[in-house]
């Protein structure tokens, strides 16, 4: 039986300043929605583009409970999350052409 793979992930806008933090069992698609703004929302008002910080997880139970564990955290805790793993805040998966 195949192993279906769960994500938390954190978007960001360009300067950093506005964070989403969410969860999805296809994370490439649902990136690409919040790059596109297919969807209504935080995201597109914020113009959230960048995949800063992303979590792979087993369950979608887990994946939950980590997303509520990530949006507790301070801004802070979260900004020295994201260094963590990704030093340069660079776009973990930029859109191809």
């Amino acid at each position: 039986m195949e192993q279906h793979s769960y994500f938390v992930y954190i978007m960001a806008n360009a300067s950093g300043s506005a964070l989403y933090i969410g969860f999805s069992g296809a994370l490439e698609r649902r990136v690409a929605q919040h790059k596109t703004k297919a969807l209504p929302g935080f995201s597109r008002r914020y113009n959230i583009t960048k995949l800063v910080y992303f979590e792979e997880l087993s369950s979608p139970q887990e994946a939950i409970a980590r997303e509520k564990v990530i949006k507790g955290l301070t801004r802070k805790k979260k900004m020295q999350l994201i260094k963590k793993h990704n030093p340069t805040f660079h776009d973990l998966l930029p859109l191809s052409s």
